[in-house]
């Protein structure tokens, strides 16, 4: 589906936007992500399609609110029905029934909103969403009241079953573990839509050093470009000079940025892209271990599974060297 809308409030926003199956908007608050998802649902004025022309009541959308808005005096399944009033009454709670059997809480159906958990309220909230046979499902930081601990076991069930339907979904959030999940990413920052495309595609290969930040990124350093030659590129850097995959913009003599993940920067093997440098603060994050590496003025920051830190044997003040593997050094422009 694509979505081109334009606001003037609460946000001046304007933006075309392909949504792919479990599609994420990804950034930060006060960009618009929540203002774009209530301009779909018709609940704030803007113009734009699909849906324009259409009061909130006629547009096909399932829309879950943050904080999930369920009737308070009604149970269950009178919430999934709600939308349904259009039905006899019997055929109405039947259809509520399969809706609440869809989302795996059938047995909750003559609960109160009250007498629930909320990760059972929001499937409530979203098989009464579903209850619209929406054309598109938009979710409004979902993963918000989740903690790190109980987001995969609360949420990650209702994740699959939502890319099951088949029905084009819109997640507006914050949450890179989320985002890392989805078909599809597109990254808002306060500028506009800065980059939109597969999850690998966006995680590993952001357009700019914003972007880069939004999706986990913390190791960036200066270069120039000093060499191209076909898909390789050479840039020298205070670390040396590096080889990295070369992107279609790059030009001899360009200033770049160069960028590795945390996670990609251990790898002692391979003949290429050798720096030596000294391990500092390495402190323990639950299974795994993160530290710096500085090599010269640049310290990277980079996170090792508990096994690997183990193989290594890695110390505070140990010096060894250590290969940037290429692929995974990635060139931005500011």
């Amino acid at each position: 589906m694509e979505i081109a809308y334009a606001l003037e409030h609460p946000v001046k926003l304007k933006l075309n936007l392909h949504v792919q199956g479990f599609t994420v908007l990804l950034g930060e608050s006060g960009v618009g992500k929540t203002s774009l998802l209530k301009a779909l649902a018709g609940l704030i004025p803007a113009t734009g399609q699909p849906f324009a022309g259409l009061r909130a009541e006629e547009r096909p959308v399932g829309y879950l609110p943050q904080h999930f808005a369920l009737f308070p005096h009604l149970r269950a399944w009178q919430n999934v029905a709600f939308p349904l009033a259009y039905l006899p009454s019997e055929a109405r709670k039947r259809k509520a029934l399969e809706y609440l059997e869809q989302m795996g809480i059938a047995e909750l159906a003559e609960r109160y909103p009250k007498q629930m958990s909320g990760g059972q309220q929001q499937r409530v909230a979203l098989a009464r969403a579903l209850a619209r046979e929406p054309q598109i499902l938009l979710l409004d930081e979902p993963t918000s009241a989740l903690d790190m601990a109980t987001r995969e076991e609360v949420f990650g069930g209702v994740l699959e079953q939502l890319k099951a339907l088949k029905i084009p979904t819109l997640v507006a959030t914050h949450d890179q573990w989320l985002a890392q999940r989805a078909n599809w990413v597109a990254v808002l920052t306060k500028a506009g839509l800065a980059q939109q495309g597969t999850s690998e595609e966006v995680f590993a290969r952001p357009s700019t050093l914003e972007v880069a930040r939004l999706v986990g990124f913390r190791n960036f350093w200066p270069g120039r470009v000093v060499e191209v030659n076909g898909a390789w590129l050479q840039v020298q850097t205070s670390m040396g000079l590096l080889t990295a995959p070369s992107p279609d913009w790059a030009k001899v003599g360009e200033e770049v940025w160069l960028g590795i993940r945390s996670e990609e920067v251990f790898s002692l093997d391979g003949p290429h892209n050798r720096v030596r440098g000294e391990v500092w603060h390495l402190r323990s994050q639950g299974l795994r271990v993160r530290g710096l590496f500085k090599v010269g003025e640049v310290a990277l920051d980079f996170l090792l599974p508990r096994y690997k830190q183990a193989q290594l044997g890695l110390a505070e003040g140990q010096r060894l060297e250590v290969a940037l593997e290429p692929h995974f050094l990635h060139l931005m422009r500011s």
